[in-house]
């Protein structure tokens, strides 16, 4: 069923070609203030995505972006003609984020929503040594790597994918768990969970091998725990083109070579 998208606002990264757009767009059709707006138009790539789908996370007003920057697997194709029925006909697709709640070794807590995913780091030369919860029961007593990371259905084509995780279709219930360089135990690759599990990460030998954690571009230093668990209350909702659907570009990934 068509949506009418009556006001729509432009936002866009600070790429000259983005700027560019975003003028010649709001002449077209005008531009209202995002928080006046029907609906928001990103105009970039998909870290500007990530970016504007977090200012507008819980507002309700649901986002479209069109690719003006380096990559876009978040963004629909650029064109500048026909954008109301272009909206109108979107694939609506509601994105729940993760929270991360992290512990540092001073007993600061902090946290922080991802819509990509969480991911702890070791810090300096030394591998990572963590120990793995889900649900409170221990899974992994002892993980040497370079790190670890949880990832929603949204994120699972980013960084989840270069460290050999599995692409999760965008309405699938659930997350990946996924080690980054794993040493010990060495066959270990990494799981598929419910999203409605819990996930915590502990910290072994914090003092002599520290470790960062970053919920998409929000990095807190020198971790002791972190928990992460798909967010019950904030959502963000992405639109797609219906003839480049993120269920059609979630088969053409797995089937590139």
């Amino acid at each position: 069923m068509p949506t009418s998208f009556t006001s729509i606002a432009f936002v866009a990264s600070d790429a000259p070609e983005a700027q560019d757009a975003a003028r010649r767009l709001a002449a077209l059709y005008g531009n209202d203030r995002p928080e006046d707006s029907d609906i928001v138009v990103a105009l970039g790539g998909d870290g500007f995505m990530l970016q504007t789908l977090h200012r507008f996370m819980a507002s309700g007003k649901p986002i479209y972006g069109m690719n003006k920057g380096t990559v876009g697997f978040l963004m629909n194709d650029f064109r500048e003609e026909d954008l109301r029925e272009r909206l109108e006909g979107a694939v609506r697709n509601e994105i729940r984020p993760l929270e991360m709640h992290a512990r540092d070794c001073d007993g600061e807590h902090h946290q922080a929503l991802a819509i990509n995913e969480v991911s702890v780091f070791r810090q300096s030369h030394q591998a990572a040594r963590l120990r793995i919860s889900i649900d409170g029961k221990v899974r992994l007593d002892d993980l040497a790597c370079d790190g670890v990371l949880v990832a929603t259905p949204a994120g699972s084509t980013a960084y989840n994918l270069s460290a050999q995780g599995p692409i999760i279709p965008i309405d699938a219930p659930l997350l990946a768990l996924t080690p980054v360089s794993p040493f010990r135990p060495r066959r270990w690759r990494g799981a598929l969970l419910p999203n409605r599990q819990v996930v915590t990460i502990d910290a072994l030998e914090a003092d002599k091998r520290p470790l960062n954690a970053v919920a998409d571009h929000m990095e807190v230093k020198s971790i002791t725990t972190v928990t992460v668990r798909e967010s019950a209350s904030v959502t963000a909702t992405i639109l797609f083109d219906r003839d480049h659907s993120w269920d059609e570009r979630i088969l053409a990934e797995q089937f590139r070579y």
